[in-house]
């Protein structure tokens, strides 16, 4: 009972495995991207934990809880119920902040609804999600949207000249005519000569008289028109145009009558030390701990300590420049990972497995440590920790290391080795030889073409920033998380510039569930050109979504029986087998395949496959047309395989592709273009140490081709191959927003005095 024994598992690529997990330990899985150990701890060891456990539970209350489908496994013995601290972005909505995630806020509710001065009422009296405490204005969400209508009005141009820049309205349109034929304005006067009952009139429109009688024709006005047409649909039902012309139109302003609060001014009165309840939630949580910890009265002692608990390990885990009111939207990854791990942390539970998705990510190389001590303590109250991670600081503290490979994909799948971690550096795997290897320091950097200047940043923390970003070269912008690095670039540089500015970040491709890396990038259509010319048929035949579909799943590949009550039954459809194409679809092929044949090639097969054929066509001297289609599809999957794909499937769902793969997949469009300015956000995520090098390697042939890369990130051997760093903090939240160094890796070196140039310099390898 003190080992999991896993046997014949071949879930993914897992090449029938058989192994044993001591429990009670700390057991990191390391190996490249693909090679197969989330399909070991989470597809496997997680899926099966919850799946069983949910299994206890009522037919009516699984109905409520997450499926997990069962591995493909012969035996599992001895596994525990587990905790999953993965990196997916925060549940909720725009009224989701980290108050309410973390519980704090309910806390802290029920603290002013028993010692707030004047008391006004019971806990729900401060909620912004509750009509008793909410501003009535902005209904809780502290913010209000308006139709930005004055930037598409041209006040200089009459009806008949078109004073609306918006298709819709132009001269002739219906639209147009509802007002220049309700006789209700003269058609050649201009906007700006109307008095002010014309301009109402055009703006908010007039109604019929009383008793029907019209006291003239009805007209909507401009602005209930536009509030109607962008702010009151759903806006999943528009089109992508409308939605598009609505980002455009619509601006969202801090609500006027609560400033931003979200609560009513009756909940806002109420004040504990002088302090209202929107003042606390506006505190970082360091400053947020002295403030409770002033608090006397008697009736408050257990809401307090229970505060200060959580606040103090929020602060241990290095969150401690977040408020409260912070909204759960805007936090990455890696805050994620965290404040979902602060619910945990507290737990008296005991003989659970914890499961980590790498914790280090969006930690600074100086807060690891951190999350070292919180996994070790873990471990120390008799729980099992099992961790997927490539940083070398988190490996280290393991007891035991697998080492999952030796390559990605089908050339993976296998336990290369299984020890320690003194072990793991002296084997010859490639994450033994690549740990302690360290990026040299680069001395010959490239000079600048010019500078994109920032003025008088005050964005969230940024303290009145000046900086100039250089052109034509590689920039890496670092500083401890929370220092305002994200918000310096991502927001203000991004916005300043936004019309000249590419941000590759990892948050999830905006497509359906059957979008693929071939239908993403744009080379299924090229695939599916291929097929249709050597069968001379209809492209559509070769599309799941179209014409081939299979007509028993519709391309779904399978078939959801629901029992009503009862968990819904999913299983693979006979008529396909899952391969979602009608049997015709199936029955053409293309120089030996037919069209799920390919979707299963990863990339590197792929390649060979494509230039092998496009070989086979020039020597039967078919038409161009053919060479065209192929060699559009060559350079797009040798793009894949530069950014570190080359393990993943044409067919592979995006939706199982992690946030560091979907910033990959999403770079690989753009790495044939010249003359951008890209900013990447922490490109290093799920990325094993051997592929950093080949990372940075892509993306010098980036600059060299003469585009400009900003990269925010943590990864000290990046950093020592810019060509110039911008370090900022000096710490987080408000203690950080200030630029506290700018120039090369090797001045940094010399000159550093701050947290990162710390890490940076250790070592004194040397790129001449």
């Amino acid at each position: 009972m003190e080992e999991i024994k896993i046997k014949g598992l071949a879930q993914n690529n897992l090449k029938n495995l058989s192994f044993k997990l001591p429990k009670r330990k700390i057991i990191v899985f390391t190996g490249v991207s693909g090679s197969g150990k989330s399909s070991i701890v989470f597809d496997t060891i997680a899926a099966e934990s919850q799946r069983q456990i949910n299994e206890t539970y009522s037919a009516f209350v699984r109905g409520r809880l997450p499926k997990h489908e069962k591995p493909l496994v012969e035996l599992i013995e001895n596994l525990t119920a587990s905790v999953i601290v993965d990196q997916s972005q925060l549940g909720g909505n725009i009224r989701s902040t980290v108050g309410t995630i973390s519980d704090l806020y309910a806390t802290l509710r029920l603290l002013f609804s028993r010692i707030g001065e004047p008391y006004i009422g019971t806990a729900s009296y401060f909620s912004f999600n509750d009509p008793n405490g909410m501003c009535k204005e902005c209904a809780g969400i502290g913010k209000v949207t308006k139709v930005d209508l004055i930037s598409i009005l041209d006040k200089t141009k009459s009806w008949n000249e078109g004073p609306l820049e918006d298709k819709m309205f132009k001269p002739g349109s219906w639209y147009w005519q509802q007002y220049t034929d309700s006789g209700l304005f003269d058609v050649d006067k201009k906007i700006e000569e109307y008095s002010q009952d014309e301009f109402n009139l055009l703006w908010y429109g007039s109604r019929s008289g009383p008793d029907g009688e019209k006291e003239h024709p009805k007209v909507e006005g401009l602005q209930k028109q536009y509030e109607r047409l962008y702010l009151k649909r759903d806006i999943s039902s528009m089109s992508s145009h409308t939605q598009k012309k609505s980002e455009d139109l619509l601006i969202e302003k801090e609500c006027p009558v609560c400033k931003g609060k979200r609560l009513n001014q009756r909940a806002l009165e109420s004040k504990i030390l002088g302090y209202s309840i929107a003042d606390l939630c506006e505190m970082e949580f360091t400053e947020l701990r002295e403030v409770l910890l002033q608090i006397s009265d008697q009736r408050a002692k257990t809401m307090v300590h229970s505060l200060v608990a959580s606040l103090n390990r929020m602060i241990d885990i290095g969150l401690s420049y977040l408020h409260m009111n912070r909204e759960s939207s805007t936090m990455s990854g890696g805050e994620a990972q965290r404040l979902k791990l602060v619910r945990y942390m507290g737990s008296s539970l005991s003989d659970m497995t914890y499961i980590f998705d790498e914790p280090s990510t969006g930690l600074h190389p100086r807060d690891v440590h951190r999350m070292n001590e919180l996994l070790i303590s873990l471990r120390d109250k008799g729980n099992t920790v099992l961790v997927v991670e490539h940083d070398e600081d988190v490996i280290s503290i393991a007891d035991m290391v697998v080492d999952v490979g030796p390559l990605a994909g089908k050339k993976g799948g296998e336990i290369v080795f299984q020890g320690t971690y003194p072990e793991l550096l002296k084997s010859d795997t490639l994450t033994g030889r690549y740990l302690t290897k360290r990026a040299d320091i680069k001395t010959k950097v490239r000079k600048p073409k010019g500078h994109m200047p920032i003025r008088n940043a005050t964005l969230h923390n940024l303290k009145n920033i000046d900086v100039d970003i250089p052109l034509n070269i590689l920039t890496v912008v670092t500083g401890v998380a929370g220092s305002g690095k994200s918000t310096l670039i991502s927001e203000v540089f991004a916005k300043e510039y936004e019309d000249q500015v590419v941000i590759v970040n990892q948050s999830p491709i905006t497509a359906s569930s059957r979008s693929m890396p071939a239908t993403y990038l744009g080379f299924f259509d090229e695939i599916r050109k291929l097929f249709a010319g050597e069968n001379q048929v209809d492209a559509g035949i070769f599309s799941f979504n179209s014409k081939g579909a299979c007509p028993v799943c519709q391309g779904k590949g399978v078939i959801v029986t629901e029992l009503v009550f009862m968990d819904p039954v999913i299983t693979e459809c006979e008529a396909c087998s899952g391969s979602r194409y009608s049997e015709e679809a199936l029955s053409y092929q293309y120089l030996g395949k037919n069209i799920t044949k390919v979707l299963e090639l990863t990339v590197d097969e792929a390649i060979e496959f494509f230039s092998t054929a496009q070989i086979s066509l020039n020597a039967q001297n078919r038409k161009p047309a053919f060479d065209k289609h192929e060699s559009k599809i060559v350079k797009i999957l040798r793009a894949m395989k530069e950014v570190g794909l080359s393990y993943m499937t044409l067919g592979q769902p995006l939706s199982t592709l992690s946030g560091g793969e979907l910033q990959r997949i999403k770079l690989a469009k753009y790495l044939d273009k010249k003359g951008n300015i890209y900013i990447l956000d922490e490109p290093t995520t799920g990325l094993h140490v051997s592929d950093v090098d080949k990372l940075m390697g892509l993306f010098n042939k980036m600059v060299d081709k003469g585009n400009t890369i900003i990269i925010i990130e943590h990864n000290v051997n990046v950093m020592r191959q810019a060509d110039w760093i911008i370090d900022v903090g000096p710490e987080g939240g408000k203690n950080g927003g200030r630029i506290v160094f700018e120039g090369t890796p090797m001045k940094m070196c010399q000159e550093g005095q701050t947290i990162t140039a710390n890490y940076i310099s250790k070592g004194d390898n040397i790129l001449v």
